[in-house]
């Protein structure tokens, strides 16, 4: 309670709330608990976060010749004393600072891992919001964090953040994931229809790539830029692999090459089948999308 007149039976009083609370009920409510019923005469918000009444204020007529003065003259100084970045409302938030190559990823809703980590303030609490920056102080998004900053000084792989909300657009900053070793490797069975075009599992797919165990060629490994020839690239994996009967001599195994009417034929089949997965895999979602939609 501010103030009260009673001649006029007027209260004055500021509260501290958070977004969606009823103050006319509460004026209402207020009324009823003192036995002489009451209402809301009066309603001003006098902050909003961290940023109060006192700070920041501009008129429209501020805006009108700001934007007037920067048209006209191309003085933008009028400009930025009204309109004020997105950054000033988070600054009450911690702040971590993560690596150019993680942002996109974080944009579309990736968790921050330890290797997209670049640098973090001190204090910061398990479970606390925290508020995710570029190298350039801009605002990606506001998470929650996931280790104590003691955590983060000592661990070398984990989940850092799990996004609360995305704040800055997809793609303003390049795509980085999708270009290690095994995701090579699995866009290269894709190629080879020994996954489908989604990267599941057929009945072509090697067991060893189900469980993980798939070892990655020296050919994937390999940088893009790299000019070196096909040719000694399969010879440095051929090198870095030895046999596990070396020293004895091994015969040939003589090749067959197959038939050519054999090869279109099997071609055929594993087209046939590919087909089939996708066109299965295709009512399954959309038969759980309709279960969805009828469910809502």
């Amino acid at each position: 309670m501010l103030e009260f007149d009673e001649e006029n039976h007027l209260g004055l009083f500021s509260i501290d709330c958070e977004a969606g609370t009823y103050i006319r009920t509460l004026c209402v409510h207020l009324g009823l608990l003192l036995g002489s019923g009451g209402h809301m005469e009066e309603l001003r918000r006098s902050r909003s976060g961290h940023v109060s009444e006192n700070d920041f204020l501009a008129t429209m007529h501020d805006i009108l010749d700001a934007q007037w003065l920067y048209e006209n003259e191309k003085d933008e100084a009028y400009l930025r004393t009204v309109i004020h970045p997105l950054e000033s409302l988070l600054t009450q938030y911690k702040r971590i600072v993560v690596k150019d190559s993680a942002i996109n990823a974080i944009c579309y809703g990736a968790k921050l891992m330890i290797p997209g980590l670049l640098r973090f303030e001190a204090g910061i609490e398990v479970d606390e919001i925290v508020v995710l920056m570029t190298t350039k102080g801009e605002a990606v998004a506001l998470g929650i964090a996931q280790m104590a900053t003691a955590d983060m000084t000592s661990c070398s792989h984990g989940i850092v953040a799990k996004i609360k909300r995305v704040i800055m657009d997809r793609d303003t900053y390049p795509r980085k994931w999708g270009l290690g070793p095994r995701a090579k490797l699995k866009k290269q069975l894709i190629a080879e229809g020994k996954l489908d075009q989604y990267g599941r599992p057929n009945n072509l797919t090697p067991a060893n790539w189900l469980t993980g165990e798939l070892t990655i060629p020296v050919s994937v490994l390999v940088s893009s830029k790299s000019e070196a020839p096909k040719e000694e690239v399969m010879a440095e994996a051929e090198a870095v692999v030895e046999p596990d009967n070396a020293g004895e001599q091994v015969e040939p195994e003589p090749v067959t090459e197959p038939d050519a009417e054999e090869v279109p034929e099997q071609q055929e089949k594993a087209k046939k089948k590919r087909k089939k997965s996708t066109q299965d895999g295709e009512k399954k979602r959309r038969k759980s999308l309709s279960k969805h939609v009828f469910l809502n």
